[in-house]
């Protein structure tokens, strides 16, 4: 009985024995014009069904043929390629062939998943594949379907593993590991990053040490080396309790996407690590996030659980798609960040009209503290402008492509203009350009 229940509930015909039916089928044919081959055809036949018989004997025979687990991390990094992996386990004692098919959460839209392997006898082996989240939230792991053939191939048998899970999408922490050691360089001297001219030091004595070869002569101690009879010098290091906000406009302007995510997404992953790196310089990090209203606040500190504290408001920022209220973002600053402080807003300006309507808002902004404006290059406009135009449309469209990607540098012109920095960059590069910059400003003494 316990074997017509799994035939009933998990038997599937391979497509190898339809090829196998149909040849058969074909002998029959024949033998009606050639009648010596009418016995060939019945032996073909009985022995077709006999193997048939067979191959369903072996399969179904026993209720715990495979096992299949999922192994998945605690969290998804949003962006990143995150590991999922999947253990099968072969329990017949032969080998057989194995297609699995897992049900993939429906947001990354997989709908051809498949994975097909070979297990020996009483084998186990773990089927590695990735996974690239573009979004944020909890998503939903369902069933694992195991489809088993034996080396005849004749039939199928399905089990079905229930390994329900709900897994959550953070913002980029693989991104953080990355760049985590940059919080203990004034420069970035990783392959592929820009390093940062170092201007100057600031002014907060640490100590008075003996002089070593590379010292720089405008710091030596005078007075000391004349009592020690050594030559002494004064040892300087970074202006340390300093606030750092990143403020992320959440408004529809980030909501356009680039490469799977969206502006939106990339601001919030460099938002991630740039606060980590603010921490590690032992300067207080904080954010907020804004649109028609001011929410998501954490206040600037530099406690132990600081970070998680900005993990947790990361995750729960999401676009309303209303145009951002800058006058509500003014008077929500002066209000509630008394003190000078270094203010990185992440935001998107398209055109000049956009930038004039909240200009004398930015300008307020940067009277008390120091503000950077950090927002995107349009990627997709510059491939435009670098193919060659074949035809009268593409000509009209890299015409406005050329004329877009200007006012972006309008933009740029315009915030200098009244002492506002900013940053202009790629959504790929937007992390490095930001630690770059908050570097610079940290070597410059600007805050």
């Amino acid at each position: 009985m316990s074997i017509l229940k799994n035939i009933f509930t998990g038997l599937y015909i391979h497509p190898r024995f339809y090829y196998f039916g149909v040849g058969v089928i074909f002998v029959f044919a024949v033998s009606f014009f050639i009648p010596a081959l009418y016995v060939p055809a019945q032996i073909l036949f009985y022995v077709l069904v006999l193997f048939l018989f067979f191959d369903i004997l072996i399969l179904f025979n026993t209720d715990t043929g495979v096992k299949a687990e999922r192994i998945l991390p605690e969290k998804m990094s949003n962006g990143d390629e995150n590991e999922v992996r999947l253990i099968l386990t072969n329990y017949y004692r032969f080998r057989i062939q194995a297609d699995i098919v897992d049900e993939i959460p429906v947001e990354f839209q997989e709908r051809d998943f498949l994975i097909q392997t070979k297990l020996a006898e009483q084998e186990s082996i773990p089927l590695i594949f990735s996974l690239r989240p573009t979004f944020r939230g909890v998503i939903s792991f369902g069933k694992i379907h195991v489809y088993i053939a034996s080396s005849l191939g004749l039939v199928k048998r399905k089990f079905s593993f229930p390994a329900d899970t709900d897994l959550p999408v953070y913002p980029s922490f693989v991104q953080l590991k990355k760049y985590e050691l940059l919080a203990f360089s004034n420069t970035l001297i990783q392959h592929g990053l820009k390093k940062v001219r170092r201007l100057g030091h600031t002014m907060e004595f640490e100590k008075i040490k003996e002089y070593v070869a590379g010292d720089d002569f405008r710091t030596v101690n005078w007075k000391a080396t004349a009592k020690s009879n050594k030559l002494m010098v004064n040892q300087y290091q970074d202006e340390r309790s300093q606030s750092v906000y990143c403020i992320l406009d959440k408004g529809r302007v980030m909501k356009m996407p680039f490469e799977g995510l969206s502006l939106l997404d990339y601001a919030i992953n460099a938002c991630l690590v740039v606060s980590n790196v603010v921490l590690r310089k032992q300067d207080y990090a904080g954010f907020f996030s804004f649109s028609r209203r001011v929410d998501n606040r954490v206040a600037a500190d530099r406690r132990g659980t600081q970070m998680q504290r900005i993990i947790e408001a990361l995750y729960n920022v999401k676009t309303d798609f209303f145009e951002s209220d800058y006058g509500r973002l003014y008077g929500d600053i002066k209000k509630n960040i008394p003190h000078r402080s270094l203010l990185l807003l992440f935001t998107n300006f398209e055109t000049m009209d956009g930038l004039n309507r909240q200009l004398p808002y930015l300008k307020a902004i940067s009277k008390n503290h120091l503000l950077i404006v950090i927002f995107f290059q349009n990627t997709e406009l510059n491939n435009m402008i670098n193919t060659p135009a074949e035809g009268t449309q593409q000509i009209f469209d890299k015409i406005i492509a050329e004329k877009f990607a200007f006012e972006k540098k309008l933009i740029v012109q315009e915030l200098k203009k009244f002492g506002i920095q900013c940053i202009l960059t790629k959504p790929e590069n937007l992390t490095i350009d930001t630690i770059n910059k908050y570097l610079e400003v940290k070597g410059r003494g600007m805050i």
